[in-house]
């Protein structure tokens, strides 16, 4: 965190500046796309966003962490004394942890709903007893609280032109886009973890079982009922996308640009995924580091023109999406047509 973002938020207690300090870090570490995106921010808002991603990072990495020797038992307690912990300082400021210290501020600072918190916890308890979804609807529950509440959580800070609820809907469709654009692209590492993130009705559409995708995985050998199968998943994917686009001009006009940039680079990571072949199972698509650069400078200039001009009128919400390949419209089944 720097010193001018701290300043700027108005930040001045060395301890929360610690606190907030270790937030940014986990942001960079772990969201290298949203972190870019980022720094597209206002620095008075950034200290926030930093707060609100730290805390899902800590909490993902006690379920998630794969160098952890820690039991399931012993990642539940803590996940417990972790939500323990930010109810406290919700309600009562108290402080302890670093990064329940900045979340408990930024909630303060913005009102935000306890309620997404708790949301969210929830949904990361799950991952510690689910390790698979029968329908898309069980998954859609399950990213309720693990994604499409931190879209709710933004709003507060990004700001909005219209009234907040009316673009609630698409800055929760928003978090589900990036949530399922992470499954389709980490799929292989989460079957290490013994977990799968695609419903089993659209593997059972396309004749793959959980069996099958463990074969490819330990053998590193392709198979066209999978690739099918995760081609359907990114048609899904760029439906969700569509959803949330009008969103974005509904948002204060100098948080356009990082919310579209973020919107765009994970775009891309679906690109990079049909590009590779859809060989998620083998390797981890990656997106080049020009084309992000390309992006970010993009939004750069969007930011600068957003302030010279001051708050003009949102823009048609055409305009704000990203090219997506291959979607011709909403998909009413997971069977591929021809």
């Amino acid at each position: 965190m720097t010193r001018r973002e701290l300043d700027a938020a108005g930040i001045t207690d060395p301890e929360l500046r610690t606190a907030y300090a270790r937030c940014r870090h986990l942001n960079a570490r772990h969201g290298k796309t949203y972190f870019l995106a980022t720094r597209l921010l206002p620095v008075v808002h950034r200290p926030a966003v930093h707060a609100l991603y730290g805390f899902a990072r800590w909490a993902d990495d006690i379920v998630d962490d794969l160098d952890s020797t820690a039991t399931t038992a012993e990642r539940a307690e803590a996940l417990l004394r972790l939500e323990r912990h930010l109810s406290a300082s919700l309600r009562d400021g108290s402080r302890g942890q670093p990064v329940v210290a900045a979340l408990a501020d930024t909630a303060a600072r913005y009102a935000i709903e306890p309620r997404h918190f708790t949301d969210f916890l929830r949904s990361m308890r799950s991952d510690l007893e689910v390790s698979e979804y029968a329908t898309y609807a069980d998954l859609r529950s399950y990213m309720h609280g693990s994604a499409a509440v931190i879209g709710l959580q933004m709003l507060p800070v990004l700001g909005t032109v219209v009234p907040r609820e009316e673009a609630e809907p698409h800055a929760a469709a928003l978090g589900v886009a990036f949530q399922l654009t992470n499954f389709l692209r980490d799929v292989g590492e989460d079957l290490d973890r013994g977990r799968l993130y695609l419903p089993l009705d659209l593997l059972a559409a396309h004749g793959v079982d959980r069996d099958l995708l463990q074969w490819s995985r330990d053998t590193k050998t392709g198979d066209r009922r999978i690739t099918s199968m995760l081609r359907t998943a990114a048609h899904l994917t760029r439906d969700v996308y569509r959803q949330a686009a009008p969103g974005i001009a509904m948002l204060a006009p100098v948080s356009r640009p990082c919310i579209r940039t973020a919107f765009v680079l994970y775009g891309t990571i679906l690109d990079a995924i049909a590009d590779d072949g859809y060989a998620v199972l083998h390797r981890r698509a990656v997106v080049p580091r020009r084309q992000r650069a390309a992006v970010a400078c993009d939004g750069l200039v969007r930011l600068a023109l957003a302030r010279t001009r001051g708050a003009p009128a949102p823009a048609h919400p055409r305009s704000t999406a990203p090219r997506l390949r291959g979607v011709e419209g909403p998909w009413s089944s997971w069977k591929e047509t021809a």
